[in-house]
């Protein structure tokens, strides 16, 4: 009987280690990593050799978000079990995280990949490392690939909507791949923000206060001397941002990464820019009156250059993507899966965006040139009032009622640039006006709760805890006729076909199956891991054991951990069972 993390006692018998392990699996399930922790470690403690204890270590570890623990455990069941998928798949998943091992995590998820292609759990977490990198296409082709394998999966179904979206995460400056902490970058990104954040509100403010001193009391040189000071002051404020980005070597690869941090920077460049080329021309006393134009022109850079990219951003993230196909997946998972319900309200959300992007300049210019030309809004909502009515989502009653506004705007003006009736027009046009209110406010309740606002921000990727299967263990009748058999056959296949060869077996206190066989067979097996193996035991004539698995090549013998394992009896396959 022992106690858990909280000191009671679990009134648990003495069990096995794997009795132990799918305890420790229970517990987690539960959401109960601490112990689970317990219950894996006392099956570790029970079974040293026993690599699916490791992986559920790890795997506490990892909910506990301790990454740096969880490796440890990790990379031992890799090496109790070379050939366990579930042992590889665990160890990628948790080096995606620690700087400096993404490309150890994309090896070991491929060779999941290989070592087990019927199951789709290795295709979703290759998925997720290219998602990460921001390679859309690949993560794509791989989510499919899983889908095609298990369809109800429901991470894959969740992340190939992210994928059809072109979503970034929170880090779209940071490669991954880098041997770079994140946070360095990070640090970098910070500075080179705050400096062009700066930057954009000194000369926005400066321009303004000299063109009010100018137009409204007379001090226009006064002010344009303060002008200058704003210039002066602006050198200190860049020198100490940039001694804190150090890491210089990564800023071009961060903004090809990011083109809105380039777009950022190139607009408070140019700001900068243009505000000294104003100061400058309005100082030259000889200067035609025909030039006032540009300084007029160069002030509204300065003054309007971040509400311009605000709002070209915005137009940019609303018609990125494919919206609709990522809302036929993610609603598809949305009954079993919470992240599925998120993501389908902010898809939900970016098509509306979309919508009222489309009607604004529609109407505007039906008003301005031909308002019969006003009958064509009538299908541009066909596509959201379609995916909302197909998606099913329920609970969100903001989205509801800006969906129900722009269709209305959509009617009412198509009905009043027919009829000519200013009622109409007003209706549909105030019912546009309505919903940018209704998404302002949902809006702005997000972010006052902390919530999951109607923005591209808010979707999120579904990381589902990988690596927990069960190990194959090899019983009691299994080890005796390895131990007595007297032909052993390994079944491997080449270029050619199906190949076999005689072996000498043994099996190990961890469950691998150690074989020594023909040198043929070893560069095959290289290629291709999965193999079999038969054996008959002589003590039961009629008794037969099949061993299919991965064959790992470790010195002068192949280690071969099990996958699956067939009982029977002669004279027929037909009667075997399975372990």
């Amino acid at each position: 009987m022992g106690t858990d993390h909280h000191g009671r006692k679990d009134h648990l018998p003495d069990r096995s280690s794997r009795e132990w392990c799918a305890e420790a699996l229970a517990r987690l399930d539960a959401g109960r990593p601490d112990s689970a922790l317990d219950a894996a470690r006392r099956a570790a403690d029970l079974d040293p050799s026993a690599e699916w204890a490791y992986r559920l270590i790890s795997l506490a570890h990892e909910r506990l978000g301790r990454d740096a623990d969880a490796v440890p455990a990790a990379e031992r069941a890799v090496e109790l079990a070379r050939g366990s998928w579930p042992a590889r798949l665990r160890l990628a998943s948790v080096l995606r995280r620690v700087p400096g091992r993404w490309g150890d995590a994309v090896e070991h998820a491929t060779l999941a990949a290989k070592f087990a292609p019927e199951e789709a759990g290795p295709r979703v977490l290759l998925g997720d490392l290219a998602l990460l990198r921001g390679d859309h296409a690949a993560a794509e082709r791989s989510y499919r690939a899983a889908l095609a394998t298990e369809p109800g999966q429901p991470q894959a179904r969740v992340n190939l909507g992210l994928s059809l979206l072109r979503w970034d995460r929170h880090r779209p400056h940071h490669d991954p791949a880098w041997p770079v902490n994140p946070r360095d970058t990070g640090r970098a990104r910070r500075a080179l923000e705050v400096w062009s954040r700066q930057a954009r509100l000194l000369v926005a403010v400066a321009t303004v206060a000299i063109v009010a001193a100018a137009l409204l009391s007379g001090w226009g040189a006064q002010a344009e001397l303060g002008g200058f000071a704003v210039l002066a002051l602006l050198v200190p404020l860049t020198v100490r941002q940039a001694r804190r980005v150090g890491l210089w070597r990564y800023v071009r690869p961060m903004l090809c990464r990011d083109p809105w941090l380039g777009a950022h920077l190139v607009s408070a460049a140019v700001s900068v820019a243009a505000f000294a080329a104003w100061l400058l021309l309005a100082a030259m006393p000889t200067l035609p009156a025909a030039f006032d134009p540009v300084w007029a022109g160069l002030a509204g850079i300065a003054v309007l250059g971040w509400p311009a990219l605000a709002t070209v951003r915005a137009l940019a993230e609303a018609w990125r993507g494919r919206p609709l196909r990522a809302l036929a997946e993610s609603a598809r998972a949305q009954e079993s899966e919470r992240t599925a319900r998120r993501n389908t309200g902010v898809t939900l959300w970016i098509l509306l965006g979309r919508t009222w992007s489309v009607l604004v300049p529609l109407l505007g210019g039906a008003l301005a040139v031909e308002p019969r030309a006003a009958l064509a809004a009538v299908a541009v909502p066909y596509p959201m009032v379609r995916g909302y009515l197909r998606a099913r989502h329920r609970g969100d009653r903001w989205l509801l009622a800006a969906t129900s506004l722009v269709a209305l705007s959509a009617v009412a003006s198509a009905a009043g640039g027919l009829s000519g009736s200013a009622w109409a027009w007003r209706a549909g046009l105030g019912s546009l006006g309505v919903a940018m209110a209704v998404f302002l406010a949902r809006a702005a309740r997000a972010w006052w709760r902390g919530g999951a606002g109607p923005w591209r921000a808010s979707l999120l990727m579904c990381d589902l805890p990988m690596g927990a299967e069960p190990s194959v263990p090899l019983g009691p009748e299994v080890r005796q006729t390895f131990s007595y058999a007297r032909s052993i056959v390994l079944s491997y296949a080449d270029s050619l076909g199906p190949r076999v060869a005689g072996a000498v077996a043994s099996v190990t206190s961890s469950g691998e199956l150690r074989l020594i066989a023909e040198t043929e067979a070893w560069d095959a097996i290289e290629a291709d891991p999965r193999v079999a193996v038969f054996a008959t035991d002589p003590l039961q004539r009629r008794f037969w054991v099949e061993v299919r698995g991965i064959a790992h090549a470790d010195s002068d013998v192949l280690r071969i951990t099990p996958k699956q394992v067939f009982l029977g009896e002669f004279p027929g396959r037909h009667q075997r069972r399975q372990t």
